[in-house]
Formats: structure tokens, C-alpha cells, sequence
């Protein structure tokens, strides 16, 4: 893996806390979340790390559910994305997802890509105020996207395809941080790759609008539909779990 290198003298993005310390720091069951709090997460959350990809997929479902449910921010949500982004470089992040020959890594960056999403400015233009989470959590999500884009960046030259698409798409939707604009530019190669390789229409819609934002020529691209139920991307990894047809 080649790690993305940022122009010379340019700040560094914070490095995450260690994903043990996330772990076991957080005070899991004073978080709020759609179904209770979240004294159940410590569970889920080391069951990302098991041997058995069918387990580890599992896990990332069930915290779609618990931290993502209705794709809203979550007290949870936070330190969730923490721990998420710090497991990225563990060795059980290398295991073949059910049915298909793709690390379980790539699934890790699309549910942080998916979450970040959820916590963007475009999905917040998307929808009426007393739809949206509480915006303090939504700001203190925001603020945490310096520190989850220096997770995910080395992956962004990752030799498998699904793993730099999903690394690409996270730092895309990462880059809205105003401390991550100076990165737009390299980001923009990345961009295009999606759009020129990407079967996803989702993920292609997030490479066109962020091309858009940041001043980019996109006329020779054609424009994408909106679609409210779908403007970004989505990541509970069931389909992990089931052969592909």
C-alpha cells in the first residue's frame, strides 16, 4: 500500500486515538442511540476484528442499525467512526468477504464513507430541519473528519480496485472539511477514476457533485438524476452475506 503524500509544509491531520483505547475509554452505555444506549456496542464493535468474515460483516450490519438508523448522527456515531478508522491497518481487516474476493477493508471504508456522508453538508440540504440530528452532534461528527481522512488516505493507492473506490469515495466526502481543502486537487484524480470506472451510480453521484463543488469542469460529464431516498452512498455490508448472482 502507498500511502498519499500532502504538499510540503502543509499541516498535518491529528492522528486517531488507538482503537483499544477508543474501546475501552468510552463510556459506551451514556450514548445515546435510536434503541436505548449503547452498553451493547463494546460487543459488536470487537466482533470486527473476529476471523470470521460472516462475523465481521454481521457486526457491520448491526451497527448500521444501532448507530445509522435512518442515517442520522448519533451520540454513538462519533466514537464508532474512531474505532472503525483505527481497525483500518488490522490484520483482520485483510479477510475475503463472504462470496467474493474483496477484504473486508473495503467495507470498512464504505460505512465510514456512508456515515461521513450522513453527516455532510449536501445531505443537509437534502432534508427539512426536524428530519436532521441535533446539530451538535452532526458539528462534532464534522470536526472528527480531519482525523478520519489520515485513516483512509493510504488506501487511496490500494493495488484492489473495490478497496481504492471505497477509499476514494470516504476522502471525497471527508475533503468538505475546510482543513482537508488543500487535498481537493489530488482528490479530484480520484474523482474521475470513479466516474470513469465506478458501476455505482451512488458513489459516481458523490464523485460528480464533489468535482462540482470544487470548481472542476464537468460539462463533458452528463448530469445525475436526484434522488432523494438516494442521493449518497449506503454500506450495512447484508449483501456480504448472500452468493452473488
Amino acid at each position: 500500500m502507498n500511502h498519499s503524500s500532502s504538499k510540503a509544509g502543509a499541516p498535518r491531520e491529528p492522528d486517531l486515538p488507538y482503537y483499544q483505547v477508543v474501546l475501552a475509554e468510552t463510556d459506551w452505555a451514556s450514548l445515546e442511540m435510536p434503541f436505548g444506549n449503547g452498553e451493547d456496542l463494546p460487543g459488536v464493535l470487537a466482533r470486527l476484528l473476529e476471523p470470521d468474515p460472516k462475523v465481521q460483516v454481521t457486526a457491520l450490519s448491526e451497527l448500521s442499525e444501532l448507530v445509522g438508523h435512518q442515517n442520522t448522527i448519533y451520540e454513538a456515531t462519533a466514537p464508532v467512526a474512531m474505532y472503525v478508522a483505527g481497525i483500518l491497518t488490522h490484520p483482520a481487516a485483510m479477510t475475503l468477504r463472504p462470496y467474493r474476493s474483496v477484504p473486508i477493508l473495503a467495507t470498512l471504508l464504505n460505512w465510514l464513507a456512508s456515515t461521513a456522508y450522513d453527516a455532510s453538508e449536501d445531505r443537509a440540504g437534502q432534508y427539512s430541519p426536524e428530519f436532521l440530528a441535533p446539530g451538535a452532534l452532526v458539528a462534532d461528527f464534522r470536526d472528527l473528519r480531519p482525523m478520519l481522512y489520515r485513516a483512509v488516505a493510504p488506501f487511496l493507492q490500494d493495488s484492489h480496485e473495490d478497496v481504492r473506490e471505497a477509499a476514494g469515495l470516504a476522502a471525497l466526502i471527508l475533503a468538505e472539511h475546510p482543513a482537508l481543502a488543500q487535498h481537493r486537487g489530488h482528490l479530484a484524480v480520484h474523482a474521475r477514476r470513479i466516474l470513469d470506472t465506478s458501476s455505482d451510480e451512488p458513489n459516481r453521484r458523490v464523485a460528480w457533485k464533489a468535482l462540482e463543488a470544487w470548481g472542476h469542469d464537468v460539462t463533458d460529464i452528463e448530469p445525475f438524476q436526484e434522488e432523494p431516498w438516494d442521493c449518497g452512498p449506503h454500506s450495512d455490508g447484508r449483501g456480504d452475506l448472500e452468493p452473488p448472482f
